[in-house]
């Protein structure tokens, strides 16, 4: 299925209740289900908001998976074109990530997002979004919760619980090291919430992050 969403719509200037309508339509598009293919380069992206300054720091680190050795990465700077409004983020952060991406001369199997994905009130946070525009596989990582609810989660590396949002599983809440907060694991587009744990369980190694979602942390933050 060819999608709907354009990159230049995202770009438009959009008010807050059209940005929500773009939402509700775009998340009919999404599609989770079983990650086709392997996985050989996994990358991961984040933006930043810089104080003082009108703009946008993107960054996109791509590594060898499940080695995770560094293959590449970029950074872009470009001014904001959405004002931050929660549940509507993704419209302020994918075109800077976009224009990372764009400059990659690797081609990533998978994407890794600090944000959500299909764990978002109207099914379309960041991972999702990006992943319809740019017609990848994508997976949401986010460090806090943005809707659902969930049991507790067991202290040990792996430990997991089921998010639950309406009477739908929408993801999961993994404890990807012991003594530290867990992550809230959604699937974006392209890949199913199984795949997208176990993907991100095998990126964590030291740390809370998965390491590429770490790097690229360091890289927009730096």
């Amino acid at each position: 299925m060819h999608s709907r969403c354009t990159r230049k719509r995202i770009e438009d200037r959009l008010t807050p209740r059209q940005a929500i309508q773009l939402q509700q339509e775009w998340a009919e598009q999404v599609r989770l289900v079983p990650l086709e293919g392997g996985v050989k380069l996994i990358a991961a992206a984040d933006a930043a908001f810089p104080r003082h300054r009108e703009s946008c720091i993107a960054g996109v680190v791509v590594m060898t998976f499940p080695e995770l050795e560094p293959v590449e990465e970029q950074r872009v700077e470009m001014p904001v074109v959405f004002p931050y409004i929660p549940g509507l983020l993704s419209f302020r952060e994918c075109p800077p990530i976009i224009k990372a991406l764009d400059k990659l001369t690797s081609r990533p199997d998978v994407i890794l997002l600090d944000g959500q994905g299909y764990a978002h009130p109207r099914r379309l946070g960041l991972a999702s979004h990006l992943g319809l525009l740019v017609n990848r596989p994508t997976i949401g990582a986010a460090k806090s919760r943005l809707i659902g609810e969930h049991l507790d989660v067991g202290p040990r590396k792996g430990d997991r619980a089921d998010l639950v949002h309406r009477d739908e599983v929408i993801g999961q809440v993994l404890r990807t090291r012991e003594g530290v907060k867990p992550l809230y694991v959604s699937a974006g587009h392209l890949i199913d919430l199984p795949g997208a744990v176990e993907i991100v369980l095998a990126c964590c190694r030291r740390y809370r992050l998965p390491e590429p979602a770490r790097r690229a942390h360091h890289l927009v933050s730096g």
